[in-house]
């Protein structure tokens, strides 16, 4: 069950940084903009949900303006993301601008501040240079001289939280949606099938199965991000 799900966990990143134009929520009207900014500046969730949700596809408009690796892509979709929700929980109409405006210089500077931590962190030693050899002639690591247990605990830490997460939002699935996500993946101890399996068993067409498995990734996207978190691989 738990390796079913970290590959849930690591389709529905793939599926984040993957969001394509016909999948992103219509901009929104000024006028649904302002009512929404109202809303949420009155603690209205569901409002402040509208707002991150109908503005993602800035997030990969964004994204395109940096130069990076196909590598780096998931990495920059969920960074800018983080800088999104930050844009939209701290917006106010005092900043003068639109909110799409505000949010664009958020997830910009979300994005180089990555940019920048890694470049510094370019320059700090590695926790696997070595420091010495034991006795045996064995080199020996800063790694070892920590007795730290993994050199990517802090990555473990945050996989294990993203599943917790997961598990408790599959909560807010339909029975139907359920199911194909439990055949897509191999959950509840069912078998990892093809969307074309699925269709064939289930007596459904293959594209309404992916639109299933769409809508139930989207569904549970939603509910990290109105938790104020992203999926990270």
């Amino acid at each position: 069950m738990f390796l079913t799900l970290i590959q849930l966990l690591k389709s529905l990143f793939f599926f984040t940084a993957s969001y394509s134009n016909n999948v992103f929520p219509d901009p929104l009207t000024k006028e649904e903009e302002d009512y929404y900014i109202e809303q949420a500046r009155m603690g209205n969730k569901e409002a402040r949900n509208q707002l991150i949700e109908h503005n993602l596809r800035l997030v990969a408009h964004i994204v395109k303006k940096f130069e990076h690796t196909a590598n780096d892509q998931d990495d920059l979709i969920s960074i800018g993301t983080i800088g999104l929700i930050k844009g939209v929980d701290s917006f106010s109409k005092s900043h003068g601008t639109r909110i799409t405006t505000y949010c664009a210089r958020c997830i910009e500077n979300e994005i180089l501040m990555y940019f920048r931590s890694n470049n510094k962190n370019l320059k700090n030693i590695s926790i696997n240079e070595s420091v010495g050899f034991d006795k045996d002639g064995n080199e020996i690591t800063i790694q070892d001289v920590l007795k730290t247990p993994s050199p990517d605990f802090v990555e473990e830490i945050q996989k294990k939280d993203n599943i917790d997460r997961l598990k408790s939002y599959l909560s807010v699935l339909s029975s139907r949606e359920m199911e194909i996500l439990a055949r897509r993946y191999g959950l509840d101890g069912k078998k990892e099938q093809t969307q074309k399996v699925i269709a064939k068993e289930l007596n459904i067409s293959r594209s309404y199965v992916s639109r299933i498995e769409k809508r139930a990734l989207t569904k549970i996207l939603r509910e990290f991000i109105k938790n104020g978190t992203i999926p990270l691989k």
